[in-house]
Formats: structure tokens, sequence, C-alpha cells
């Protein structure tokens, strides 16, 4: 065998592996990618295809002319209370722009109509291409014909770093033998697919049980952490990422919930607005008592036409609901995963819901119903439904649906991993999923990781290839 095999192996086929592959290439390299699936993509061609970043071409097309970089920064650590490596969410911020441009540059469509407000940001900073995350993926996978020095094997699950005296990594193990290589990049995904990982580090989410599942590529089985650690580095980000709520209802997932229901906790109170952001709605109601709530809705509610896509107050958002139709809610009662009752006293008993406060609580929101007018926390007029045509129904709401997860190994600003004592370890660059601490107690919102990975997967294949 040759002293080297290549210059860059590349481990992962995601948003980020393809773009340190790009990286990597762009300097010469001679790269292997490897892929535990069957095609690229990973969770990027799952996703809908948000990418966060401020000052872009498209932005200044619609007219927001300035935003800038250092705005997204600030509004990115205040959210997460500074808690965060400050000179990593720094040059991510400043990187997002030209890397987004590069996108728009190799066919990635970002149409200015689905340009938006992400999480609880106040300027229109997600860009969803026109194809969601496939026509993402799909660019970058058809981008890199152009370079001659790149060999992609596919079905090939990377479970072992090969490893000098010194310590310095040297290649992977694949099929029993080591490609020698002068540094490895890891873009394997994060540990959602592996309940042991999700237990040990993301222990908030992994309390909800057999309530949990992951909505990421299956192939992420947190193999990149795995070898990471085994080198010696060490995970951060615990109980971070993007964890979002869902009725149980099945495997169907929108990342909203409609904003006509009720919710209310245990103690029979409404506690936010309904048209809450994904983002902040699953550490709002992991601290109410027992860890959950209750959305509620009447007989006429559930039968109403409706929009489908109701949910926001500027009721715009392009997800479907399909777990809140009226046959779906009908099928569910009949299973028990609905509750219903004749009366709103005999509905808080069933569940375990303060009856007398509850009672209180709908008289108070079916006058401001009546009132078109959300006194408690000012809720679209629209989207107002008054809970007042038995029978009754009430889903349990829990935040147990993994999108992102934030626990990862820990690296700097140059995507190098860090040992325990934050030293590099030669050799060994980490993107995406697999790198914590990117996000904090808040998800910045709709765009965060994609902007994350594929900015962070350019500077590991970069810097890869320059060592």
């Amino acid at each position: 065998m040759k002293e080297r095999d290549f210059d860059v192996v590349v481990v992962g086929a995601g948003g980020a592996g393809l773009a340190a592959v790009h990286g990597a290439a762009e300097q010469g390299a001679r790269v292997l990618l490897l892929e535990a699936g069957d095609r690229p993509g990973g969770s990027l061609a799952l996703s809908g295809g948000v990418f966060y970043a401020a000052n872009t071409s498209v932005q200044r097309a619609a007219g927001i002319v300035t935003d800038t970089p250092d705005a997204m920064y600030r509004y990115y650590m205040a959210v997460n209370h500074y808690r965060l490596d400050a000179a990593v969410i720094r040059r991510l911020c400043d990187e997002a722009t030209p890397v987004f441009e590069w996108l728009l540059s190799i066919g990635v469509e970002f149409p200015q109509s689905q340009l938006f407000a992400a999480g609880l940001d106040g300027v229109k900073r997600g860009h969803r291409a026109g194809g969601l995350g496939r026509q993402i993926a799909e660019a970058l996978e058809g981008a890199l014909g152009k370079y001659d020095k790149v060999d992609v094997a596919m079905r090939s699950r990377v479970t072992e770093l090969a490893r000098d005296a010194s310590g310095a990594v040297t290649g992977v193990r694949l099929n029993g033998e080591f490609v020698r290589a002068g540094a490895v990049v890891l873009a394997s995904g994060g540990i959602g697919g592996n309940k042991e990982m999700i237990s040990r580090y993301l222990p908030k989410t992994a309390m909800y049980g057999d309530w949990v599942w992951y909505i990421g590529a299956a192939t992420n089985r947190g193999d990149g952490v795995a070898m990471g650690l085994s080198a010696g580095g060490t995970v951060t980000g615990i109980d971070t990422g993007s964890i979002m709520m869902t009725p149980a209802f099945g495997n169907d997932f929108e990342p909203y919930i409609p904003g006509w229901l009720v919710f209310v906790s245990h103690e029979g109170r409404r506690f936010a607005d309904e048209t809450i952001d994904y983002a902040v709605s699953s550490n709002l109601v992991r601290a109410l008592p027992g860890g959950e709530c209750f959305a509620l809705l009447d007989e006429a509610t559930r039968t109403a036409p409706r929009a489908g896509n109701m949910a926001s107050k500027d009721q715009k958002n392009a997800y479907p609901f399909a777990s809140w139709t009226a046959d779906r809610l009908e099928a569910m009662s009949k299973t028990g995963k609905l509750f219903s009752a004749g009366t709103i006293a005999e509905l808080a008993e069933k569940v375990g819901i303060n009856v007398d406060r509850l009672q209180h609580s709908v008289e108070v929101y079916n006058r401001d119903c009546a009132a078109g007018h959300d006194t408690l926390f000012g809720k679209n007029k629209d989207l107002l439904r008054p809970l007042a045509t038995p029978p009754f129904y009430a889903a349990r709401l829990r935040p147990a649906v993994v999108g992102v997860t934030g626990a990862g190994l820990r690296t700097d600003r140059d995507a190098r991993v860090l040992d325990g004592n934050d030293r590099p370890i030669a050799g060994l660059y980490a993107a995406g999923e697999t790198v914590g601490g990117i996000h904090g107690e808040l998800y910045v919102g709709g765009g965060g990781m994609i902007a994350n990975a594929v900015v962070y997967g350019r500077i590991a294949g970069q810097n890869a290839a320059r060592q």
C-alpha cells in the first residue's frame, strides 16, 4: 500500500460532507467520499432546504438592504445568552453570505417568495430553496463532476479511524483495511439514530421514552461522534438542538402545529400564543408541569373547512397538517390517542387538567373569540376558534421529535476537532450535525443547521487539504 491513498477522506455525503469535498478538491487535493447510505444527500435531502444568511443578493433584491452578518451574529448569540463559542458562531455568520452566493452559482434556486423570518428573528434571513433540501443536495453532488481527483463510494460505513504513534489521525478503516489519508473530515451526521447516545447526550428529550423519534437520515447513528471520542475528542452541546412537538398520532410530521388549537397546561392555563414558533415551543412546554401540554378543540373546529396551512400569524408557511384533518382526528379519537368528552369538565377529569381553572380559561378564551381579540396573547383573530360545541377533544403534546441533534464533537473556528485540553487533534476535522456547540438553548430557526453544515463543511475540507 502506498504511504497515502488520498489527501483527504470525507466520511458522510450529506450537506457537510458534500461541501467538504468541494472545499478540499478546490485546493487540488485527491479526495475520497464515503457514504453509508445508497445515495448522497443525508438529512439535507430530507429537509425543507432553508439556508440562514444575512446580506444576500436575494435579500437585497427583495428590498432588505441593511442586514449584515454582524447583526445576524448579535441575534444568534443574544437568543442563546452568549453561551456559545463566539469565534465559531462569528465565522459561521461571516461566511454564510459568500457560501450562500456560491450555492446560487452552482444552480440552487432561492426564490424571493420563499424568503422569511426564521425562528424568533425579526429579519428575513431564512432562504428556502425552490426544490427544498433535495435541490441543494443534488446541486452539491452534481457540481463534483468538475473535479478529476474525487472518488465516491456508497454503502461504505466507516466506524474506525487510523492513528499513528503520536495520536494523529492518518486515515480510516474500510471493509477491514485501512485507507491512508493526510486528514479525515467527519461529516456522518448526528446521533439521532442511536438511542443510547440520545439517552446520554439528550436526556431531557430521552425522558419521553417511546414518544421519541428522529426525522433525519436513518444512517445517522453517531458514528462520527464515536470516532471523534476514540481519538481523544470531547462532546459539547448536551441537550441542545431542534426538538419539536408531536401528538404521537403516528409517523406524520409537521414542524408547525395548527394555530387554531388551544394550548393548556395540566394547571388548566393557556401559556402562549398557539402560533408559537417550533424553535421555542419545546423548551416552553418542557418547563410546564409534567413536561407536556394539551391541544384542545371542539367538534365544530374538527369538522370545519379550513386552509391546511394556517399555523402562523402570516398564515403563509408551506407545511400541510396531515395529523389535524377531520378524518384523522376522528380516527385518533377512536384509538384513544385523542381524548374526547361531552363537557369541558369531563375532558379535564379524563386527561388530568385542573377542572375549575380550565373551565375559567375556556370562558375567557370564548369571550375573546366572540370579541375577535385575544386579550392574553394577541393571537391572530383569524385563528380564534371557540370551545363551544361538544364533544370536546384534547391531544397530549410532548417535545419528542428530534429534528437536529445539537450534541456533538467540540471543534474550533477552523473545524478542527479538539481534545480535552482544547488542543486540535492532528489530522481530524468535523462538520455538520457531527459537531456540537452550534446550537444553544434556543434553535436559531429554519436554516440554521443547513448554513452550519455547508459553511463548516467547506471550511473543514479546505483546512484538511491544506494540512
